[in-house]
């Protein structure tokens, strides 16, 4: 991967966060809600992980948001 794609995974990190936090979430009840590791939602919002569709999907049904307006809200 290049150095734009993870420009990318930054941003949907940052967004992510940003969504989490807006819902009152640590990073440990989104991922217990995601059925995830708390480390892996730690990687996916410092732009480390490379999040599959059906984990895209998931967090976003767990944040309350359509897939879509999840991302959406990347903003670049």
């Amino acid at each position: 991967m290049t150095s734009g794609s993870d420009d990318i995974f930054s941003v949907f990190g940052h967004s992510l966060r940003e969504r989490r936090k807006a819902l009152g979430l640590s990073q440990e009840e989104l991922a217990f809600r995601c059925d995830l590791d708390r480390t892996y939602v730690s990687g996916l919002e410092r732009g480390k992980r490379n999040p599959t569709l059906k984990v895209l999907s998931v967090v976003a049904q767990q944040l309350d948001i359509s897939l879509s307006d999840l991302l959406l809200s990347i903003k670049k």
